[in-house]
């Protein structure tokens, strides 16, 4: 693996820069700011429970610094959708805290979040995911797209 810092770590580090970083940039506040934020956070939750029971349905890690450790390939469930739920549900995540208290920052610091763990840790990870799974990884991938 080419990232020894856990996603979920990143993901905080991003969203503390958002948030310290709000006074850098002018505020932009609309109508349905805090429904909207809610709702991006209450997706993000539900889309990062969803991948994890799936996970543990099967018995596989969740360690996203070890995934050559998986024994089961999950094509079920959210991973229908996203071949990476997780990673998708961490950006909702982000983007919550962006509408809520940094349009442009936030903007610009989740393309951030999105370059640094395709490159760091999606492609790595798909790269142990062939060793393991092979021509099942290679079906699923034409199927399911990276992030959504």
């Amino acid at each position: 693996m080419n990232n020894r810092i856990p996603p979920p770590v990143i993901a905080l580090m991003c969203g503390l820069i958002i948030y310290f970083s709000r006074a850098l940039f002018p505020k932009y506040v609309f109508t349905l700011t805090n429904l909207i934020s809610i709702l991006f956070l209450v997706l993000g939750l539900f889309t990062l429970v969803s991948a994890v029971l799936s996970f543990k349905a099967f018995k596989t890690t969740v360690n996203p610094l070890r995934p050559e450790k998986a024994s089961h390939l999950v094509t079920s469930g959210i991973f229908k959708i996203s071949r990476n739920p997780m990673y998708f549900a961490m950006l909702l995540v982000l983007l919550s805290i962006t509408i809520k208290f940094n349009i442009i920052g936030g903007a610009t610091m989740s393309l951030a979040f999105v370059f640094f763990i395709t490159t760091f840790q999606i492609i790595p990870e798909e790269i142990a995911m062939k060793k393991l799974f092979g021509g099942e990884f290679d079906r699923y991938k034409k199927r399911t797209r990276r992030w959504i």
